[in-house]
């Protein structure tokens, strides 16, 4: 994920649907200087840690990235 995706999700009132290593996680706070998130685990609110923006997913967003890239390459071979 890049910093500017990550400020996008924390503005909204719309809960995304975000990943570190595996665990979905709420972003608290975008720190665009360092390129950082400070988040918790949604089952574990107590659990804040501060992680690079780059090891955050959006796993909705990966697979209908690579549908549509699966899609392009189909319509490519005809």
């Amino acid at each position: 994920m890049n910093t500017q995706r990550a400020q996008e999700i924390a503005e909204s009132p719309v809960m995304a649907n975000v990943e570190y290593n595996g665990t979905r996680v709420y972003i608290q706070h975008v720190n665009e200087s360092n390129d950082t998130v400070r988040i918790y685990p949604l089952d574990r609110p107590e659990e804040e840690m501060e992680v690079p923006v780059r090891s955050l997913s959006e796993p909705d967003t990966q697979v209908a990235m690579e549908v549509e890239q699966m899609a392009c390459r189909v319509q490519s071979d005809t």
